[in-house]
């Protein structure tokens, strides 16, 4: 038996209802960075108590190095609500002390940057606390570093600095670090092995997420499993990674021909033109326009802190953050005929607020009167219009957007830009402050939030009676399936039909809060971090079951790998813009990385906006500016207006070809006539075919 530093040995662990380990032995040795995959329950989280000491085995034994360190970031954190964040996270930390050295003072910008160290651990958000308790683990030094789900609540460039950090933290042979994570690209990037928990044992595979797909196909073909439907899932993922996915086209870490022998039939990942001409048809040609938006978001909050700072007042201690992306500020005004007109409330202007609350506890009072359920509400009107100023952050800053029938978006953005302020203007549930949403009349609108509010309200009733409010069969992939089928698919058991819908686990409602969204048929999906919950299993069986829903589908995600699977294009919320990424999330990081570089050289042009495109990793002399969402659909209507024009030109040239190859060949100045036709029509083919090349480049 080899000796680990850190290991278990013949361990064996059972709860009531579920062995989780059979005589295991699997162990950890220095140098090691091992990305822990496996289905939801199969024991990913409870092998890192167990090495942690939190928890014991049933028989068994967990080993330890003598003198050896553990840290562990559990889901759960263990801070002291009444703590301040400098006590609870920098340990009481002066700020000399974490300032001084580079790497501590990274990890306190990067994690605390914007939060006030002085106030309450109990006053924070959740997310806030996940990273005060982040930051708290990765300011001391382990052997051995247990991550469990660490990039939560993390935005995509925090993300990637996370990853930065952990290849990085320790020389190439020293420390150790364990890791459970749904973010298969932040597997990838961070991971050098993997393990797989499953069916009570710990199967080991070398490499990083990709490497262990491919191994694991390899493994399923060469055993002839049962598991046709896993085993297929398993070959599309595979095919995906292996076909060119940018987000990992930097660092393939498994053999490219092999990988193409075994997704050899696996057909791609979905049929985008079929999917568009069935969206089409349900929703016609126009889905969803921003025209001119500006939203503008002011809250009493920020107008309080601003009036403090104004008169003297002390600061909070708040520490400045490794990167703050630009937050335009500005004003519109607006004429109104009443202050509880939505565009001020949904700017959050307090009067407008306070004065809609009014109307609506009139209303109500109004209804209890008269006995009934529900009087419209009738805000003061004002015997003329009157012009509003409205002051604030914007979010949006004058963005036109057209959004088309099967097109597939994802979003992406730091915390706080905006994104799901840009959802709620998407589906209409907010009023812009400035500017038009057109919606179609054939649009329907289903959101998968990152709240299960809905789905709550079902508790008390079990499965079968939920989806016995549903039609009885639906059309999937040309084959009529039931809405139990369709569970199925969603990794739920016919035996689960008797399960109340409060006794699902929170992975399960997450499946099932999409199942039931998918029954209601809507045309327009728009889906706020759908990961949350779920296993890269259960990800890529959703994935799966979205490469086929044919209608709009609008993604926000910091999963990054999620986000350009399911996705034909990728857009960033930065800046106040709508801005198009042809080059995916990398775009992004790379713009933010290039801002970061004009900030710290002082080069910026004074507007909070980057100068240009770091997308090509060039200077900013060679960058070239993001595409608006505007521009990106003006350019994309140009080339497909230049695709029917060649088109057109192509039929022009065949004609006219059979006219001269007809034609008297004595008759000289007839066939010049012809021969000139031909000549300007190969000449507007080739400015067109130029310029078709010219716009590709812009968005490709």
């Amino acid at each position: 038996m080899p000796t680990f530093d850190l290991g278990l040995e013949h361990v064996s662990l059972a709860f009531a209802t579920k062995t989780i380990f059979t005589d295991v032995t699997q162990g950890v040795f220095e140098g090691d960075r091992i990305g822990i995959v496996g289905r939801n329950g199969d024991g990913k989280s409870t092998l890192l108590h167990l090495f942690n000491g939190t928890l014991e085995p049933d028989s068994g034994r967990v080993s330890i190095r003598g003198g050896l360190t553990f840290g562990m970031l559990d889901q759960r954190d263990p801070l002291d609500d009444n703590a301040t964040v400098r006590e609870a996270a920098l340990e009481g930390r002066e700020d000399y002390e974490w300032a001084a050295e580079t790497k501590s003072r990274e990890i306190v910008e990067a994690l605390l940057g914007g939060i006030d160290l002085n106030a309450r651990v109990g006053s924070l958000s959740g997310g806030q606390r996940r990273r005060a308790d982040l930051a708290r683990l990765l300011l001391k030094d382990w052997d051995i570093l247990a991550l469990d789900e660490p990039t939560n609540h993390l935005d995509v460039v925090t993300i990637h600095w996370l990853a930065e950090h952990l290849k990085n933290r320790w020389s190439s042979n020293a420390g150790a670090l364990l890791l459970v994570t749904h973010d298969r690209w932040f597997l990838d990037e961070v991971c050098e092995s993997m393990w797989e928990v499953h069916d009570g044992t710990i199967e080991p595979f070398e490499g990083g997420y990709s490497a262990y797909m491919l191994q694991r196909v390899e493994r399923d073909r060469q055993a002839d499993v049962r598991e046709t439907k896993r085993r297929n899932l398993a070959r599309k993922e595979l095919a995906w990674l292996t076909r060119g996915a940018r987000a990992r086209s930097t660092k393939q870490k498994f053999h490219v021909k092999a990988a193409r022998e075994l997704i050899a039939d696996v057909p791609p990942m979905r049929n985008t033109l079929e999917l568009k001409q069935m969206a089409t048809s349900r929703l016609g040609k126009q889905v969803v326009d921003l025209i001119d938006v500006t939203q503008i978001f002011s809250s009493r909050e920020h107008a309080l802190s601003e009036r403090a700072a104004g008169e003297g007042h002390a600061a909070p201690d708040v520490v400045d953050a490794m990167y703050a992306e630009p937050q335009p500020r500005g004003s519109v005004e607006v004429a109104v005929d009443t202050l509880a007109d939505p565009r001020l409330v949904d700017a959050g202007v307090p009067e407008a607020v306070e004065a809609a609350a009014k109307a609506r506890a009139e209303a109500e009072a109004l209804a209890r009167e008269q006995g009934v359920a529900e009087v419209a509400v009738k805000p003061e009107v004002t015997s003329a219009a009157q012009r509003v100023t409205v002051s604030g952050r914007k979010i949006l800053d004058d963005v036109t957007w057209l959004i088309g029938p099967g097109d597939r978006i994802g979003i992406v953005g730091a915390n706080g830009a905006g994104k799901s302020t840009l959802l709620k203007l998407i589906d209409g549930s907010i009023t812009p402050t400035v500017g038009h949403v057109n919606i179609g009349k054939t649009v329907k609108f289903a959101v998968l939030s990152q709240r299960l509010d809905e789905l709550e309200k079902l508790g008390k009733y079990k499965i079968k009676e939920v989806l016995s409010r549903y039609k009885p069969s639906y059309i999937v992939e040309g084959k009529e399936v039931t809405p139990g089928q369709l569970m199925e698919r969603l990794g739920f058991s016919s035996a689960q039909l008797m399960t109340p819908i409060r006794d699902l686990s929170g992975g399960q409602k997450r499946r099932m809060q999409l199942l039931l969204i998918l029954l209601d048929e809507p045309n327009v999906l728009v889906m706020d971090e759908p990961g949350n919950d779920l296993d890269t299993d259960m990800l890529a069986v959703m994935e799966d079951l979205l490469d086929t829903w044919p209608g709009t589908l609008i993604v926000v995600s910091h999963d990054r790998y999620l986000l350009e699977r399911v996705t034909d294009q990728q857009f960033a919320l930065f800046d106040g813009k709508v801005r198009h990424l042809p080059g995916g999330v990398q775009d992004y990081l790379d713009m933010v990385e290039h801002m970061q570089k004009e900030a710290a050289n002082g080069t910026s042009n004074g507007s909070g906006k980057p100068s240009g495109e770091a997308g090509s990793g060039k200077d900013s002399d060679d960058a070239k500016p993001k595409l608006s969402g505007k521009e990106y659909h003006q350019v994309t209507r140009r080339i497909s207006a230049i695709e029917r024009k060649l088109a057109k030109l192509e039929e022009q040239k065949t004609k006219l070809e059979e006219q001269m190859a007809a034609h008297d060949p004595t008759d000289f100045e007839g066939l010049n006539k012809l021969n000139e036709q031909m000549k300007a029509l190969t000449a507007e083919n080739d400015d067109l075919e130029a310029e078709w090349m010219d716009l590709s480049e812009q968005i490709e």
